[in-house]
């Protein structure tokens, strides 16, 4: 039962933190698309599309593991170093195999698959035993006998 909850209460901060991060990405690469075509009409904003890019990925990369951390905290769990870690490192993978795809076109979505499959393997990382965690009982341990 402890286990469903913790990989419910994961699916839930993972949905959320994979759309923070997906908003941050596909919003800094709109930037980036802003500052080429400002550079091809000869009026640069002060910055490249490259540093945009740069930006885009820097940015994704950190906002999923803090908002990850942060909701699975405010949801009351204790150990979130795993469903973090493989959350940010399935998020990584995910963006990096998918790029090209919202590389090209402003406004652009990453495809479903490869965002539900992100919050999945997250929910799947809270799953994992932790050390010296010990499951909480459902009854108060019973007294001892009398003259025991």
């Amino acid at each position: 039962m402890i286990l469903v909850s913790r990989a419910l209460k994961t699916l839930a901060v993972a949905s959320l933190a994979v759309a923070a991060a997906h908003l941050i990405l596909s919003d800094t690469l709109r930037l980036g698309f802003s500052a080429q075509a400002s550079a091809t009409l000869g009026s640069p904003q002060g910055y490249g599309a490259d540093q945009a890019f740069t930006t885009a990925l820097v940015n994704t990369a950190l906002v999923l593991p803090l908002v990850l951390w942060a909701g699975l905290r405010i949801a009351g769990e204790r150990r979130v170093g795993i469903p973090v870690l493989v959350g940010t490192v399935a998020w990584i993978t995910a963006v990096w195999h998918d790029l090209d795809v919202i590389d090209d076109v402003p406004g652009a979505v990453l495809p479903l698959p490869s965002l539900g499959l992100v919050v999945l393997v997250a929910a799947l990382g809270s799953l994992v035993p932790r050390k010296g965690v010990t499951p909480r009982r459902t009854a108060p341990p019973s007294p001892p006998a009398p003259g025991a």
